[in-house]
């Protein structure tokens, strides 16, 4: 294992979605190349990757027929600022996949579409306020940076400076797995709520399960208090089933944001819902949203070409390499004595170092003891498995892992668990 290239100033100018240095103490690595489940850094090391660039690479790394499709599309040219019968193609193909959208509307980021399906709920319900829940992350629009989840938790700020006292005011904060929590907030801010927001599926707390009916209580209570309710999907959208979250959970919302699996690597999101709610984004109604290079071909060709392959037997393959990993990972933890576990759905999986059986909510995530977190990612690490850089993100599996790549690293995370049991004085943790 060679000794990695240090960069220490350009880690902030790059844009790297985690900053590696303070969340597991260990400096980036700046990768070259990818193929299927492996990627190589700089320094020519290989690591089996169990990110996939934080979603999208459902079928992996430099994959040939989306790589082919991008290729042939870009000769035709990559952007006209005008509409193309691509956009219409990708339009269709999530009408037909996600249960809650009757029209939709493209951007080029998670956080655009959640920034515009915001302004929409508000346009359409003539109402100010959002509620938002604590560790869940929908971008990094100003009315989202109060108690957001992912690189803020991992940072240690969980609001930005910059976002103003008058926009802060706007948002209010439930607690995740917390009915009661919400309806305090509805009943203090009676016909004044627009929206509710959230991850279905929390995913930047680390995985946190939805409790069972949490979804659907909160669908009544939106209904009631005639309110929308938006799912954030843009990483549970395509990756836990074909239909999302929505679909696995069988609650439908108003206004679904996509992202990530829909551009197949290239830079694309979403955000549709109902007609009569749709209808209002302009030129067809008052709320505004462009973008130049919204529905861009490159992106909805790439995005498509993935779509147009997610049937049964992808998430059939997905689902058992998931928990193959999953149930090494447990075993793993039972044998060590480790305070550990794991959450999965589907192939999106966090290992948690925390004393409770199953974390719930924002306050018992940042009880996890991410010490622990950061001894083990930089063995995992130093053994060629690249795991997420924060004890608040989620793995993300592709197909493309294979059983010897299932068994190295559940080997790798045996003695990865084994050094935990001791600290560098040789004491016991």
């Amino acid at each position: 294992f060679k000794q990695k290239t240090a960069y220490e100033i350009p880690l902030r100018l790059v844009g790297s979605e985690m900053c590696i240095r303070d969340s597991v103490d260990s400096t980036p690595i700046f990768f070259k190349s990818g193929n299927g489940s492996k990627m190589i850094d700089i320094d020519d090391n290989e690591y089996i990757d169990c990110v996939g660039s934080w979603g999208p690479l459902i079928f992996g790394h430099a994959e040939n027929q989306t790589v082919e499709a991008i290729v042939n599309c870009s000769k035709n040219g990559t952007t006209f600022g005008a509409p193309t019968e691509l956009e219409t193609k990708m339009a269709s193909k999530i009408i037909e996949m996600v249960p809650s959208i009757e029209k939709v509307r493209m951007v080029s980021s998670g956080t655009e579409a959640t920034m515009s399906a915001i302004r929409l709920a508000r346009g359409y319900t003539r109402k100010d306020l959002i509620i938002k829940f604590s560790g869940n992350y929908h971008g990094h629009f100003d009315s989202f940076l109060i108690k957001a989840g992912s690189g803020a938790m991992t940072l240690g700020k969980p609001d930005s400076q910059g976002v103003t006292e008058n926009i802060a005011k706007d948002t209010l904060v439930a607690e995740f797995n917390d009915i009661d929590s919400v309806v305090e907030l509805f009943n203090e801010n009676k016909n004044k709520i627009a929206a509710v927001i959230i991850e279905p599926i929390a995913g930047n707390m680390g995985l946190v399960i939805p409790e069972k009916n949490f979804l659907n209580d909160l669908r009544a209570i939106c209904t009631e208090n005639n309110s929308l309710l938006i799912f954030d999907e843009v990483m549970s959208g395509f990756r836990v089933s074909k239909g999302g979250a929505q679909e696995l959970y069988d609650v439908i919302p108003d206004i679904t944001t996509l992202g990530k699996i829909i551009g197949g690597g290239l830079p694309a999101g979403a955000y549709g819902g109902k007609s009569e709610i749709m209808d209002h984004v302009a030129p067809d109604g008052p709320v505004y949203q462009a973008g130049t290079l919204s529905g861009n071909p490159l992106a909805m060709t790439a995005g498509l070409s993935v779509l147009e392959r997610l049937n049964d037997d992808v998430y059939s393959k997905l689902e058992d390499i998931s928990s193959k990993i999953h149930e090494g990972l447990q075993i793993n933890i039972e044998k060590t004595g480790i305070n550990a576990n794991v959450a999965r759905v589907g192939s999106m999986m966090t290992l948690f170092f925390s004393d409770s059986d199953r974390v719930k909510n924002y306050t018992e995530a940042k009880k996890c003891n991410t010490t622990h977190y950061s001894q083990y990612f930089k063995s995992m690490l130093e053994l060629g498995i690249y795991l997420p850089p924060s004890q608040y993100e989620c793995l993300f599996l592709s197909n493309k892992i294979d059983e010897n790549d299932i068994d190295c690293l559940l080997y790798t995370s045996d003695a990865a668990d084994d050094s935990l049991r001791v600290d560098l004085g040789g004491r016991r943790i």
